[in-house]
C-alpha cells in the first residue's frame, strides 16, 4: 500500500503536510518530524459488533447514573458523583494535592465497590505512608506501581475494580507504541486504550494528568477530548486552600467549583468558602470593594483590592493578580476617559483576596470602584456590595442570578448593594432568596438591606460618594 508522508508536532500532535520550523498550534520551534502514514484504505462491512443498535428509547438510562464518591464537594463538581464507565482527567500543578484527594475518595468509594489505585509515579509504600496519614486505609482498596499498560491490564482482569485510579498517565508506557512514556504518541495510545477498557467493562476510571508551565494539560490536545470529564486542581501553593474546577463535563454542569482545605492529615471540602475571599476589619480602608461571583450555583463573596500609587518611571506598571489583566485594562481606560480619573502617571495594581481568581463580568463595577477609591484615598461605605458589568461606553450592564448574589450578601451582613438598574424586578425571588420591595421608588431586601440602582458609572460613583 503507497505511503505518503506527513509531520507532526511531538508537543501537542499538530499536523501539517509539509514541514515547518515552528509548531502552528503549541508555537514550540524544532519538535515537528516527519512521520509516514497508510494512504486512504476503504474498509469492509463485516466486523463484529459490540451490542446491536436500538431505538433510542428503549437504552437503559439507569447505568449511567451518578454514584457518590463520598467527598460532596468532588461531588459537586462531576455533577453528582462519577458515572459507570466515565472517564474523568485530573489535571494540576505538582505537589497541589490531586493525589492526597484521589486517595481520600477513593478509601470511601471502597466501601461500596472494589478500587484499584495504579501508581507510576511514587512507590507503592510511599503511598501506603500518605494512606496512613490521611486515614485512607480499606481492605477493597487494592493498590499497585506499575508503568506499564500491559500489566495494569492485568492488575484490572484480577482485581474486577469498579474503579480504577491512574496516578499519573504521562508515566504509562505501552510497547506499542513509539517514543518515551509521556510523548505525544505514548499518551495518545495509553489513553485510548484506558478509555476503551473503562467503556466495555464499565468501569469509572481517573486519570490524572500533568500541567505545563503556561497552566495548560499537558500531552496532545486529544486527551482532552478522549475522556468525558476534565477537572482543573488549582490554588496557592502557600495557601491552604484549594479548588476544583470542571473545564468539561459531559455529565454536568462545567461551571461549578469545589473548595478543599488541604492540611497535615489530608483534605477536606468547605461547605460554606462565603467567607474565605473577604478580608475582615473593623474600619473600611481605601481600594477595597466587595463584589459577589457566581461559581455554577454557588454565590461567593470576594473582596477586590487595589493601590495606586505615583511614579517617575515613564511608562507606569499595570500588575493584577487574580484577576483578567485585560479586562482590568479595558476598565481603566473607561475610568479614565469617562469619569476623567488621572492614572497616567502611576503605578496601578490589583488583586484578590484569598487567591480566589475572578472572570465573572460582574466584577467589573467593583474594580472601577477600588481603583477610583484607592485613586481618591477615600474608602467606599461600609456593608457595600457592588455587581456591574461595565461597557466602554460607560454603561452598566445586568449581570446573571442578581437575586442570588444578593441573598448571599445579606446573609453575611452586608445592608447595601449597588447593580444597575433593572438587574431586579419588584416582586417575589424563588425559594431561597430574599424578597424585593419598592418604597418611593427605592428598593430593598426586607429587612434592612437597601437595593441602589445606577446607569452607568457617573451614577454609580455619586450614589456613593
Amino acid at each position: 500500500m503507497a505511503k505518503k508522508v506527513g509531520y507532526r508536532c511531538s508537543e501537542c500532535g499538530w499536523q501539517t503536510a509539509k514541514w515547518v520550523g515552528r509548531c502552528g498550534e503549541c508555537q514550540s520551534w524544532g519538535t515537528v518530524d516527519e512521520e509516514t502514514a497508510r494512504s486512504g484504505v476503504s474498509v469492509a462491512s463485516g466486523g463484529a459488533v459490540t451490542a446491536p443498535a436500538v431505538p433510542i428509547g428503549q437504552v437503559k438510562a439507569e447505568v449511567a447514573h451518578a454514584r457518590t464518591t463520598g467527598v460532596p464537594e468532588l461531588d459537586r463538581v462531576l455533577g453528582g458523583g462519577l458515572v459507570p464507565g466515565a472517564v474523568v482527567l485530573l489535571a494540576g500543578e505538582p505537589g497541589i494535592g490531586k493525589s492526597t484527594l484521589l486517595l481520600e475518595a477513593a478509601s470511601k468509594i471502597a466501601r461500596q465497590q472494589t478500587v484499584l489505585y495504579v501508581t507510576g509515579e511514587e512507590s507503592a509504600a510511599q503511598v501506603r505512608l500518605r494512606a496512613d496519614r490521611i486515614g485512607a486505609i480499606h481492605d477493597s482498596l487494592y493498590l499497585a506501581a506499575e508503568t506499564d499498560l500491559s500489566a495494569l491490564v492485568t492488575h484490572v482482569e484480577r482485581v474486577q475494580p469498579g474503579l480504577l485510579v491512574v496516578d499519573s498517565v504521562q508515566t504509562i508506557g505501552s510497547t506499542q507504541a513509539t517514543g518515551v512514556p509521556g510523548g505525544v504518541t505514548q499518551v495518545r495510545e495509553v489513553a485510548g486504550n484506558l478509555v476503551r477498557m473503562a467503556k466495555e467493562r464499565g468501569m469509572s476510571t481517573v486519570l490524572v494528568g500533568h500541567v505545563t508551565k503556561e497552566g495548560s494539560i499537558a500531552g496532545p490536545r486529544t486527551l482532552e477530548h478522549l475522556v468525558d470529564v476534565v477537572l482543573h486542581f488549582e490554588g496557592d501553593r502557600h495557601s491552604r486552600l484549594r479548588m476544583v474546577r470542571a473545564i468539561k463535563n459531559r455529565y454536568g454542569p462545567v461551571d461549578e467549583v469545589g473548595c478543599f482545605d488541604l492540611h497535615e492529615s489530608g483534605i477536606e471540602g468547605i461547605a460554606d468558602a462565603s467567607g474565605l475571599f473577604v478580608s475582615h476589619r473593623t474600619e473600611p480602608v481605601p481600594g477595597t470593594c466587595v463584589t459577589v461571583t457566581m461559581e455554577g450555583t454557588r454565590p461567593l463573596p470576594a473582596e477586590v483590592q487595589a493601590l495606586v500609587a505615583r511614579t517617575e518611571a515613564q511608562q507606569p506598571r499595570r500588575s493584577s493578580s487574580g484577576l483578567d489583566p485585560y479586562r482590568v485594562t479595558m476598565v481603566l481606560a473607561v475610568l479614565e476617559r469617562r469619569l476623567n480619573a488621572r492614572l497616567g502617571g502611576c503605578d496601578v495594581f490589583t488583586a484578590t483576596v484569598g487567591g480566589i481568581k475572578l472572570s465573572d463580568p460582574a466584577i467589573d463595577l467593583s474594580v472601577m470602584l477600588a481603583v477610583a477609591s484607592a485613586a481618591g484615598d477615600k474608602a467606599l461605605p461600609p456593608g457595600l456590595v457592588v455587581l456591574g458589568e461595565v461597557g466602554l461606553a460607560g454603561e452598566l450592564r445586568p449581570v446573571r442570578d442578581v437575586r442570588r448574589r444578593l441573598s448571599e450578601a445579606a446573609r453575611l451582613g452586608f445592608t447595601r448593594a449597588l447593580v444597575p438598574t433593572g438587574s431586579l424586578d419588584a416582586g417575589k425571588g424563588k425559594r431561597g432568596e430574599a424578597s424585593l420591595v419598592r418604597v418611593n421608588g427605592r428598593a430593598s431586601f426586607a429587612p434592612g438591606f437597601d437595593v441602589i440602582e445606577a446607569e452607568n458609572v457617573w451614577d454609580a460613583l455619586s450614589h456613593i460618594t
